[in-house]
């Protein structure tokens, strides 16, 4: 909506009473070294299709025998030594496969892992959409265009929003198909240069990476009737027309926005004919539709009421025969008229979360109601701002605002628009006031490999369940979702002769609501060596762990015991967010 690598670990004894508790994905104890600190691994795409080989780079190899091992969901597919700093690997053919790969190297009876990774196996990234942003295209070097790209590659982002990238919204292309300009002014008067746009389109392409064209579904400027727009495809606030409906700008903003009624079928016909030039000019994959939210009552031009949330599927619908290879994804602002764009032809769903869901608990409902609105047909990604009212000066982003949101976003199936060339805590995307510290850029690499390595649980279907989780510490409360200030709160899903139970840490939280406007919100103690007992259906055969805050989301086998219908076993920690596995 208009405005509208390193990683970082504590050495073992400071994290647990002891590491002999904790095993591998063979049985053996793990232990965790300071060389984690030092060295990163990077692949060549941020995607791969079946079969193909990806290209894997370490930046600094430390001495040992070193392995490197490929795992999905906990199972290792396959291990071998690793001798230089680069090496290839041919993903398997199965289809839409997250995989983590780590190396390690052998220490007496046990492991010390080194460095993780995440690997998308899709040949559709809107299976799995991890979405990013760019916002400015000015006249910039190709090493910095190359530089920004590999960052968002490397948080394993596979589409990226172009965010006001065009000239005006009723003609987004500057110039003609013929003869586009080389540079241009976008809404608020920067210079736009073609060279950079398509540059940055390259590259994500290069990295296996799709680009999605930003614009209005109903956007003209003032100076829209030379460029052919008619009075009677507006909407107007009365019904005598005596005032079109429109989102003011005042300067340094070229024009205000006039808004045009969607479903008239000779807008929709002008705006496809203006999105064809910019196909012919721009190899964009799609178009990323915006929206206003709720204009309240508003009218044609011959004082007939719009209602603005049942214009959208047929909007969509035209600008899908109109480019039917391309893909289409429309916001819906507070959710917005998502019941009627999540059964139109959308690739996934996308909800700009504003004040009506302020709390976490109505956060992940949002992609509950998203998934009901779609048959769980759809993914959701949300625009979801973090410090919003922090955003207004310079200074930095607040990470346990950041992570406990992910926490959330991520284990109920969804992904967050957050990255771009800077951290995203406003509307206007261009806005950069707030900067991610470092520790904050490792704990999100950490979270996006995370999301990717163990998709096929989190967002690959299943059903959302409610486990009853018991805490043998009488000081550690544990409460079933929704969450519940000052205690873990659990939620989780059944899904392919699987229990997923997800603990997030709101133990220390100052506020329940998400956003963190003010980025106050208080890193949350680490709870180690916690005793829980989890009542099951049946007779478990297998219970793991993995965690973004812990070992790269390395994953590690647990002890337990089982009486009955309860297991009993010890988390190795909890930070903001844990996942256990039982298989029966």
């Amino acid at each position: 909506m208009i405005k509208k690598i390193t990683y970082i670990f504590v050495a073992c004894s400071l994290i647990f009473a002891s590491c002999e508790d904790y095993y591998d994905t063979k049985n053996n104890p793990i232990t965790y070294g300071d060389t984690y600190l030092n060295i990163g691994v990077t692949t060549d795409k941020a995607v791969y299709k079946p079969g193909e080989t990806v290209h894997f780079t370490l930046k600094e190899r430390p001495s040992g025998n070193l392995k490197v091992r490929y795992s999905h969901l906990g199972e290792v597919i396959k291990e071998e030594n690793l001798s230089g700093t680069s090496w290839s690997w041919t993903a398997p053919s199965e289809d839409f496969r997250g995989y983590l790969v780590d190396i390690y190297e052998t220490e007496g009876d046990g492991e010390k892992i080194y460095q993780s990774i995440a690997v998308d196996v899709s040949s559709d990234w809107t299976k799995f959409p991890r979405y990013g942003f760019l916002s400015s295209y000015g006249n910039i070097s190709t090493d910095q265009i190359t530089r920004n790209i590999e960052t968002l590659s490397r948080y394993r982002i596979n589409g990226i929003q172009f965010y006001d990238w065009m000239y005006d919204h009723h003609r987004p292309l500057a110039g003609t198909a013929e003869n586009p300009l080389v540079s241009w002014p976008d809404l608020i008067g920067r210079p736009n240069y073609l060279s950079t746009v398509k540059g940055y389109i390259d590259a994500a392409h290069g990295r296996g990476m799709k680009a999605m064209f930003y614009n209005l579904a109903f956007g003209a400027l003032s100076n829209a009737a030379s460029d052919g727009v008619k009075e009677e495809w507006y909407i107007f606030r009365d019904a005598n027309r005596s005032e079109k409906d429109n989102h003011h700008l005042d300067p340094p903003f070229r024009s205000s926005i006039y808004l045009t009624n969607p479903a008239n079928p000779e807008w929709q016909a002008y705006l496809a004919a203006r999105h064809k030039d910019v196909y012919s000019v721009f190899a964009f994959d799609g178009y990323h539709i915006d929206q206003l939210g709720n204009r309240g009552t508003v009218y044609d031009y011959d004082g007939n009421e719009v209602r603005l949330n049942e214009t959208y599927a047929p909007f969509i619908a035209a600008m899908k025969q109109a480019d039917p290879g391309k893909r289409l994804v429309m916001n819906a602002v507070s959710q917005y008229g998502q019941n009627h764009i999540a059964r139109a032809d959308v690739d996934f769903l996308y909800t700009e979360v504003w004040d009506e869901s302020k709390t976490f608990e109505q956060l992940a409902q949002v992609i509950l109601d998203n998934n009901a609105y779609s048959d769980n047909r759809k993914q959701t990604v949300l625009a979801a701002y973090i410090n919003y009212a922090r955003s207004n000066s310079s200074g930095y982003v607040n990470a346990p605002g950041v992570l406990l949101a992910n926490a959330v976003i991520f284990s109920f199936g969804g992904a967050h628009l957050e990255l771009g060339e800077h951290y995203l805590a406003n509307e206007y995307f261009p806005n950069s006031n707030l900067q991610m510290k470092s520790d904050l850029r490792q704990d999100l690499i950490r979270y996006y490999d995370f999301l990717t390595a163990y998709q096929n649980l989190l967002r690959d279907g299943g059903t959302f369940a409610s486990f009853e989780v018991k805490s043998a510490d009488e000081n550690i409360r544990v409460e079933n979702w929704p969450a519940s200030q000052g205690a873990v709160a659990v939620s989780g899903k059944k899904i392919g002769g699987k229990d997923v139970v997800h603990l997030i840490n709101f133990s220390d939280t100052n506020s329940m609501d998400w956003r963190d406007t003010n980025g106050t919100q208080k890193e949350p103690a680490t709870i180690t060596d916690a005793e829980i007992i989890i009542t099951v259906d049946n007779q478990v055969k297998n219970a793991w762990f993995a965690s973004p805050d812990l070992n790269g989301g390395v994953s590690s086998t647990l002890d337990f015991t089982q009486v009955g219908n309860e297991i009993t076993l010890t988390l190795p920690s909890l930070k903001y967010w844990d996942m256990i596995v039982l298989e029966y």
